[in-house]
């Protein structure tokens, strides 16, 4: 059960009312993870403001949400493992992948070394190391690639931390244990 009171559309102030109703256009639904923003419209223009930021980089929308279920697993965040389960599915991940992804791990090399990359950024709370940066670059990745993946690192703690602390309803179908 949610920590925090969910605030409906019909609840909500206009600005946030506003955003709900781009979400719903995009969506078709306001999921929960909204609704308990919608408590602070500067909480939920932050997350809009990152994740449309985080739409604009130069990584495909695969990449995207593989880094988003790395990070999630590496943090136990239940709902944003469901949630970007279903959204992988709808970015084309195969099941397979999407269990890879949640491991930290790809079949091809260039994903294989970011999502790495990523689970250990997450697990050593950024204290990476000049060799772990050398690695991912002799993997291929730019610098510009390299601020986008702490770009979508970001986000995806931010939610992460977000609906465990406010221990948001899964409103998606649940994703499988590991």
């Amino acid at each position: 059960m949610s920590r925090v009171a969910p605030v409906s559309p019909a609840k909500a102030s206009n600005s946030v009312k506003k955003i709900y109703e781009d979400i719903e256009k995009k969506m078709g639904v306001i999921p929960n993870i909204f609704q308990n923003m919608g408590n602070s419209a500067a909480v939920l223009k932050a997350f809009m403001g990152l994740n449309e930021a985080a739409g604009e980089t130069s990584l495909d929308p695969k990449l995207r949400e593989q880094i988003a279920l790395t990070v999630g697993q590496t943090n136990n965040c239940h709902y944003c493992l469901s949630a970007h389960t279903v959204i992988g599915c709808q970015s084309g991940l195969k099941d397979a992948e999407i269990i890879e992804a949640r491991k930290g791990e790809a079949s091809d090399a260039k994903t294989r070394a970011i999502l790495k990359f990523v689970k250990l950024v997450v697990e050593k709370r950024a204290q990476v190391s000049d060799q772990n940066v050398k690695d991912l670059k002799a993997a291929g990745v730019t610098d510009a690639e390299l601020g986008e993946i702490v770009l979508l690192i970001t986000l995806n703690i931010f939610t992460n931390y977000f609906n465990l602390i406010t221990d948001t309803t899964i409103d998606f179908p649940k994703a499988p244990e590991l």
